[in-house]
């Protein structure tokens, strides 16, 4: 599925003398579950302002299923549920009528309200006052809120935030049923790799304003990849072992660092080390954590 949702081009935000968002080009396709990632204050909120219409852009262009959001903005965001930080419900009302309360302004069939509570599993919480649920729950009802109009795109800014992690596994459980189940395109906010990673298709990691990566959760991986250590005696002498079997590493005073390789590459390495006369004592994979590559994407100062 090559279908477009969102598309941004030169996406910009300036307040006085401060960038917020500088040139983000987003590009999400139909049944994407998109994680938007960075540190905290690194942009993420305001691009979502700016992609719901809630923010005019200092300077660039939003197009939502392939329309220019500035001309079509109704008709556009008729097609888009949205939980931007904390919902709002009427404490004292049950969760029914919360959803009774927002279905008369959409406007839509009165069993859509029974439809989104059994998507978010509160069938039977339903007749509860909303002010005895549990954050996990009140953070479900506000995504049930943002499918009553039955979106195409469901946009969630950081919806895990606070929660337990019994909440967490409950959003992200439901996050990851909406491409298949319910033919909903998903952009999830975060700050949180760990949470993007077991949800995502693919990723945007925005930082200090900007975008620095975008790609499939697959590419993140391989990008933060790792390396081989070959604990071995004489490691300089062996780089040129190693060399002549095609292979780039660099040696320290016990041992050589190669890139990862196939398995099979590396056994032809330790091969060739062992006929040319050298000890191999350890073989060993040092993985470099998607942590440790979003560290080194937008800096250790940086808030995870």
């Amino acid at each position: 599925m090559n279908e477009m949702i969102i598309q941004t081009f030169g996406l910009s935000k300036q307040y006085k003398l401060r960038s917020a968002v500088d040139n983000v080009n987003l590009q999400i396709r139909k049944g994407d579950i998109y994680g938007f990632l960075g540190p905290n204050g690194a942009g993420k909120t305001t691009t979502i302002r700016m992609l719901l219409g809630l923010i005019r852009p200092t300077k660039g262009t939003v197009q939502l299923f392939g329309k220019d959001l500035r001309k079509e903005k109704l008709a556009i965001l008729r097609k888009v549920g949205s939980l931007v930080e904390y919902p709002s419900y009427y404490g004292h009302l049950t969760a029914y009528e919360n959803l009774e309360a927002i279905r008369r302004i959409l406007d839509v069939p009165k069993q859509r309200i029974d439809e989104v509570l059994a998507i978010v599993r509160l069938t039977k919480e339903a007749k509860r006052p909303v002010k005895g649920y549990s954050l996990g729950m009140k953070q479900r009802l506000g995504i049930a809120a943002a499918l009553l109009g039955s979106p195409e795109l469901l946009v969630l800014d950081e919806p895990t935030n606070g929660l337990d992690p019994s909440g967490i596994l409950e959003i992200r459980e439901l996050i990851k049923s909406m491409p298949q189940q319910y033919g909903v395109t998903v952009l999830v906010s975060s700050h949180l790799l760990s949470e993007v990673d077991q949800m995502a298709s693919r990723v945007g990691i925005i930082s200090g304003g900007s975008m620095i990566f975008e790609d499939t959760i697959e590419s993140l991986r391989k990008r933060a990849g790792g390396q081989i250590r070959i604990a071995v005696d004489a490691p300089q002498q062996a780089l040129r072992t190693v060399a002549s079997a095609g292979c780039f590493a660099v040696a320290d005073e016990s041992s050589l660092l190669l890139e990862e390789a196939p398995d099979e590459k590396i056994a032809q390495v330790v091969a060739g080390l062992v006929q040319a006369g050298h000890s191999v004592y350890r073989v060993e994979e040092k993985k470099k954590s998607l942590e440790d590559f979003f560290l080194d994407l937008v800096g250790e100062g940086e808030s995870l």
